[in-house]
Order: structure tokens, then C-alpha cells, then sequence
């Protein structure tokens, strides 16, 4: 699965209530959660992001509360993936189970700057910039994670494989 986009960069320890401040947490439909995304660390974001945009962060993104309305936002703001050096790890799988591709890559979110376009390979776990040409090493996802990536996250990839009568055997 390859992904390519426009990237936004923030520091370290982006926590969830930077993703969305709680005030909001009584919202549940996930493009009005995305229309506050960011809103109170980044005002630009909500109008600037566009569908495939990647967002590239330092470590601990994600620290914080377990809610899933950060990645949901995230997500439903048409972010492709999120690449930081280390993510909160209940923030990671928020992001797995609803289908938000996320690496982890030390090299790449310390190089890679606000703006650039960079190329990810999620079945190679690779991360290119497309201007330099640089590409940095993550772990790859194996299949039936992309598969999860791709059905959009857990419970549509639960709900296919019911549907066609399959087990994970």
C-alpha cells in the first residue's frame, strides 16, 4: 500500500487533548470531530490539511487519555498516516483498530520537514522524500494488517471476515 503526501510536522508529545481538546469529546461523528482537529495547537490545520496530507511528529504522539476521537479526527480530516519517532502506545492501537496507518521512524521524524512530500510504503515499511530522494526504514506491515489498514480498521475487517465465513485460522 502506497501512500503520498503533503506533510505537516509537530514536536514531541502531541497529546490528545492537542488532537482534540475536550471540550469536543461530546462530539461522535467523525467529520465533525476533523473540523476540530488540531484547532488549539495549530490553528491552520483544519483549513489548510487536504486528503492524503501526512502528518510527522516527534516522540510520544498520541500521550494522554485512550480516546479514540484523536485518530478518529485524524483520520476523518483526511490525513493518509501519521509517521513520529515513538507513539503513545494506546494511542497506537486507537489508530490500528480504526484504520489510521502509523510508523514509527526516529530517522524520518527528525528529517523531515513541514511541507516536503514524502512517499510511504506501508508493506516495505519505507518513508521517501520525494525532493532529497532520502528514504528511512520502519517496520513494514505484514499482510493481514494491511488488509485491517485497508478494510478500514477492525470492526470492517471483523465484519468482512464474518460476512464470508472466515476465521483466523
Amino acid at each position: 500500500m502506497a501512500i503520498s503526501g503533503r506533510v505537516w510536522k509537530y514536536g514531541d508529545n502531541i497529546d490528545t487533548d492537542a488532537i482534540v481538546p475536550a471540550r469536543h469529546l461530546n462530539i461522535s461523528d467523525p467529520d465533525q470531530l476533523a473540523a476540530h482537529c488540531m484547532e488549539d495547537w495549530d490553528a491552520s490545520f483544519v483549513s489548510g490539511v487536504r486528503p492524503g496530507d501526512i502528518i510527522v511528529a516527534g516522540s510520544n504522539f498520541g500521550c494522554g487519555s485512550s480516546r479514540e476521537h484523536a485518530p478518529v479526527a485524524i483520520k476523518a480530516s483526511g490525513i493518509s498516516c501519521v509517521i513520529a519517532a515513538t507513539f503513545a502506545r494506546i494511542f497506537f492501537r486507537n489508530a490500528i483498530n480504526i484504520g489510521l496507518p502509523i510508523l514509527e521512524c526516529p530517522e524520518a521524524a527528525a528529517a523531515i520537514e513541514a511541507g516536503e512530500t514524502v512517499e510511504v510504503d506501508l508493506a516495505a515499511g519505507t518513508i521517501r522524500r520525494v525532493a532529497t530522494g532520502d528514504v528511512y526504514q520502519s517496520t513494514a506491515y505484514p499482510p493481514f494488517m494491511l488488509d485491517l489498514i485497508n478494510a478500514g480498521g477492525l470492526v470492517e475487517y471483523t465484519r468482512r471476515r464474518l460476512h464470508a465465513g472466515q476465521s483466523d485460522e
